[in-house]
């Protein structure tokens, strides 16, 4: 059976109907600060009033900055507090992809090849990261990279090789003490793509050329096209013998004075496990030699998990042969049979004493020893040299075992010896663990 209203009914369901105009406006700025620049652009056509509010640097676009950034930077800092909130949304909004790990590219670079990106307050910073040499699991954080805002929205990017830079304090005040010191180096920051970044010194005013972000991964900057043109140009014109030789006296120069050889990095996208994905990420283990070394765990387009140590570049072919990998991905899950029982309680875990009166090999603690499933793998040999596993060789010595524990980490070991490498996180929710 139908329904129908009466006109009185009608009138009184549109006089109870509640518009967006008629919310409070710190109830409209809270919505509209989950809405992107296109979308808020897009809404400020709607009405004049709407056009009013969406220009409101104060309200609006300080709201887009505060939801988005407000726990984890002070904005109102950012600058010296003297630069338009919008201008520091779109800069922010170009920055945040450098938050968490990169790895150096390239040789002949003897620092530690992990920089960690991460929140100040009123800047950025990129420290290297390194394990630690006396057989913890602590992690060196050394800060080399600030970049900040000058008042007047510049881009103050600049490398403080030496450290100096944090017993300075205030941002905007030690980059003006600071950028006359020899030890400060005016740097400028580029994304080739969005997971390769150029640090390379700056000569002449601190240019933001991050927005270099429609470039496909591998492809060449802007500016080096630019340099090949101008260099064949001056090859063919007129005079272009006399061009060149002045282009290369220049560029003689400038290599002279420079201070900071450029340094290219990679990201590493998938740092942290997942569900589907438990063992992806940075871990960082004792290693047989009692030294604590970073590893990296791949899930890869076939289907199959790679781990590799996050080595120094410089040495070669480090970081390319796998510490273990598999192709099946598959885990064993409890109950365990009497031989993998046998197989675990067998093995000795590396790790730093837990006291002083304990040696290595103590046993583990309770919570390591909840083991949930268990993943067959291969050493790196029969990956990288498959002739390895010939009738000379035992291939039971290049098979191991992944024990997943309940706390989210894991061990691996090999049959061909009788410990277990356990691997820790190394950053939980962008934070390092026991960084020094």
């Amino acid at each position: 059976m139908a329904t129908f209203r009466t006109n009185e009914e009608a009138l009184t369901s549109s006089s109870s109907s509640f518009n967006f105009a008629d919310f409070p406006e710190d109830v409209q700025l809270c919505i509209l600060s989950f809405l992107t620049p296109s979308e808020i652009s897009a809404f400020s056509c709607t009405s004049k009033r709407f056009l009013s509010l969406c220009r409101s640097d104060t309200k609006l676009w300080f709201s887009m900055c505060d939801r988005r950034w407000g726990l984890k930077t002070q904005i109102k800092k950012w600058g010296d507090g003297q630069i338009k909130f919008k201008f520091l949304y779109n800069t922010l909004n170009r920055w945040e992809n450098l938050i968490g790990f990169w790895r150096r590219s390239g040789l002949g670079i003897s620092t530690p090849p992990l920089v960690f990106f991460e929140w100040g307050s009123s800047f950025i910073t990129g420290s290297r990261v390194s394990p630690s040499k006396i057989g913890n699991y602590g992690v060196i954080k050394s800060s080399f990279l600030w970049m900040g805002l000058s008042p007047n929205g510049e881009p103050l990017n600049f490398l403080d090789t030496d450290c100096k830079f944090e017993l300075k304090g205030d941002f905007e005040k030690a980059v003006e003490l600071g950028l006359s010191d020899t030890d400060l180096v005016a740097v400028r920051v580029s994304f080739i793509g969005n997971n390769h970044v150029v640090v390379e010194e700056n000569f002449g005013h601190v240019e933001d050329v991050i927005g270099e972000e429609s470039m496909s991964p591998g492809s060449i900057p802007d500016h080096l096209m630019l340099n090949i043109y101008q260099y064949f140009a001056n090859r063919t014109s007129p005079g272009g013998d006399r061009a060149s030789r002045r282009q290369r006296r220049r560029e003689r120069e400038r290599h002279g004075r420079r201070k900071w050889e450029p340094e290219h990095f990679v990201k590493i996208v998938y740092c942290c496990p997942t569900l589907s994905r438990p063992l992806q990420g940075l871990w960082k283990g004792i290693c047989d030699d009692m030294s604590l070394d970073f590893y990296l765990v791949v899930y890869d387009d076939i289907g199959g998990i790679a781990c590799r140590r996050v080595g120094d570049a410089s040495e070669p072919f480090s970081g390319y042969s796998p510490v273990f990998w598999t192709s099946n991905t598959t885990f064993i899950d409890f109950p365990f049979s009497l031989e993998e029982k046998r197989l675990y309680e067998s093995r000795i875990h590396l790790r730093p004493p837990v006291a002083e009166n304990h040696s290595y090999g103590h046993s583990p603690p309770i919570e390591d020893e909840v083991v949930l499933r268990i993943l067959n793998i291969n050493s790196s040999y029969n990956l990288v040299i498959p002739d390895l596993t010939g009738s000379s060789i035992n291939t039971r010595h290049l098979e191991g075992r992944i024990w997943h524990y309940a706390n989210g980490t894991f061990g691996f070991g090999f049959l061909r010896n009788n410990f277990i490498v356990d691997l820790k996180h190394i950053a939980v929710h962008e934070y390092l663990l026991d960084s020094v």
